[in-house]
């Protein structure tokens, strides 16, 4: 049946277009992006019904006696460990947010096991997410997005080239669809992934096509509305935007710490488990069980933070309790992502910007009232200046708040913050963090393979009799 498919959808582009490789090529990613549409709608629906789950559950066996936070725990747990565990066992890449491994692909030093990888990126991030880590369902998606490019290029028998494209296109999809954002999506192929991608009229269009497929398929599913509900801000007062660029510095430093510690997380996290397993899926259990008591006991620490943000810009914040609350969600990211749980970062991230940007804006209102009239602006604007500190992609970053938010006036703040975030960062030796945490896969790969070739070696060499 899917041969047959393919032969007569092949005899379509044959009769009806010229260039033929490149009208297969667009076709293909159209409907590349439905797939990823609909597969980041069905996981966006999923991580709703497991969550709901989890709660109704923990509202059946909780009483007077027993209160939620001490059911949430074991359930919690359960949830986390064998989400570590099917990560574990079956396939190892799909651990983190996955975008690390699908930049690699497209330099060919990583291998697509996309028959592995779809279900075990979403049942495993469904338990992770599900369980209150706090863990975003972009990168998820994005690697989802960029498996079922991969599936579609095997089962067309795409050249190596166009493979590459139509991963990528999954990619954008992914993310577009997760973040109702298509030109965020379009955008990080093309910024973040530039070094990796194959740049052609085709190949861009492959990634316009998915993107904008998979973002109509999104809103057909669920809705059109922005992801995020904010105030819709005016034009800020000119005379206040160098207040914006000395946030953007600020992210621009914070940045370089925020990826270091969670490299240095994710080495903390394999000095315990040296990927063994069963130590591995422990840490699974532990984390799943000190989230579930916080996603009772101080929800706004645990989860992805996206719910968080209307209720710091809307101001429901006194400035201690955004500083604490970002010194614990700083904490908790770093836990729940350096762990190598399947979740994403950017939610986390975008949220800890809010959190810091309604801080500046808080305190530059009470030292210049004259020129702050809303510190939610800079709340706004921190969404997007850590996000391009971390990953290095500025105009990712300005697109991906804006269509989040829908504050489209708010696109010259946005664009000082998140540039001079990307100033400081560079100008301070920081590095984009897929590219460090792509670098890091690569060197444990090959220790790996340095030890087992060590161990095959001395394992054929015969033990000498001390009689001889």
């Amino acid at each position: 049946m899917s041969s047959f498919f393919i032969n007569n959808f092949r005899r379509f582009v044959d009769r009806f277009f010229t260039r033929k490789s490149s009208a297969l090529l667009i076709w293909l990613s159209v409907f590349i992006g439905v797939l990823a549409g609909a597969m980041s709608a069905l996981f966006d629906h999923g991580i709703i019904w497991i969550s709901e789950l989890r709660l109704y559950l923990i509202a059946t066996y909780s009483d007077s006696a027993v209160p939620m936070w001490a059911v949430a725990i074991p359930i919690s747990s359960l949830m986390a460990g064998l989400a570590f565990y099917i990560t574990h066992r079956f396939a190892p890449e799909a651990g983190g947010s996955g975008i690390p491994e699908i930049e690699g692909a497209m330099e060919g030093m990583r291998p697509v096991r996309w028959k592995r990888v779809i279900p075990v990126k979403f049942f495993g991030g469904l338990l992770a997410l599900g369980s209150g880590m706090a863990l975003g369902r972009e990168g998820p998606s994005v690697q989802l997005g960029a498996n079922l490019g991969r599936m579609i290029s095997d089962i067309f028998k795409v050249n190596k080239v166009d493979a590459q494209a139509l991963l990528a296109a999954g990619a954008a999809g992914g993310l577009a669809a997760a973040f109702n954002a298509p030109l965020a999506g379009i955008m990080f192929v093309i910024e973040e992934m530039r070094s990796q991608f194959n740049y052609s009229l085709t190949s861009t269009k492959s990634v316009f096509m998915s993107a904008v497929m998979a973002t109509i398929v999104m809103r057909l599913i669920t809705d059109q509305d922005a992801v995020v509900t904010v105030t819709q801000y005016s034009h800020p007062d000119l005379m206040s935007l160098w207040l914006y660029l000395l946030l953007g510095f600020c992210f621009g430093v914070i940045g370089i710490l925020f990826n270091r510690m969670i490299l240095a997380t994710q080495d903390m996290y394999l000095l315990i488990h040296k990927n063994q397993r069963w130590r591995f899926v422990s840490i699974g259990l532990f984390l799943g069980a000190i989230f579930g008591a916080l996603s009772i006991v101080q929800p706004d620490i645990a989860f992805s933070g996206i719910e968080l943000i209307p209720e710091v810009e809307g101001g429901h914040y006194l400035m201690g309790g955004l500083l604490m609350l970002f010194m614990f969600r700083t904490i908790t990211t770093l836990l729940s992502f350096g762990s190598g749980a399947p979740g994403g970062v950017f939610a986390p991230t975008l949220a800890l910007g809010t959190l810091f940007g309604m801080l500046f804006g808080l305190a530059a209102q009470q030292l210049f009232p004259h020129l702050v009239t809303d510190a939610g602006t800079f709340a706004i604007a921190g969404m997007g200046g850590l996000f391009a500190a971390t990953v290095r992609a500025p105009i990712t970053g300005i697109l991906l708040v804006i269509e989040m938010t829908s504050n489209y006036e708010m696109i010259l703040p946005l664009i000082v913050t998140c540039l001079g975030a990307t100033m400081v960062a560079q100008s301070l030796g920081g590095r984009p963090i897929y590219t460090q945490l792509l670098e890091r896969t690569m060197k444990l790969s090959m220790r790996r393979k340095r030890q087992e070739t060590t161990r095959k070696a001395m394992s054929r060499v015969a033990p000498t009799d001390p009689k001889e």
